[in-house]
């Protein structure tokens, strides 16, 4: 019965000490986020000016890399269109007129 109170005791200062330690860790990180607030400010400002400057460059180096991978892509298969635009003329050419 004893060993069941003193089981009981150890979970609760157990208890106790967790939340005494999760309540100072709060605090703490409550107190390194107020003391390092300015300095995440000047980041975002920074990395605001960086965007607004690299932005449009990369907008257009992007472009350029899509257009470079689409003609890649496509370059092989102009064949295969030229032989579908021939058949599709030839089946074109074969059509009566219709008559309205």
């Amino acid at each position: 019965m004893a060993a069941f109170v003193l089981l009981a005791g150890l979970a609760f200062i157990a208890v106790l000490v967790f939340f005494t330690l999760a309540v100072v860790g709060l605090v703490i990180r409550t107190a390194i986020r107020v003391v390092l607030l300015p300095l995440l400010l000047i980041k975002w400002l920074i990395a605001g000016i960086v965007m607004l400057v690299l932005g449009p460059i990369l907008l257009v180096v992007g472009i350029v890399a899509f257009v470079a991978f689409a003609l890649a892509v496509a370059l092989p298969l102009l064949p295969l269109i030229a032989l579908g635009a021939v058949i599709w003329l030839l089946v074109k050419s074969s059509r009566r007129a219709v008559v309205a």
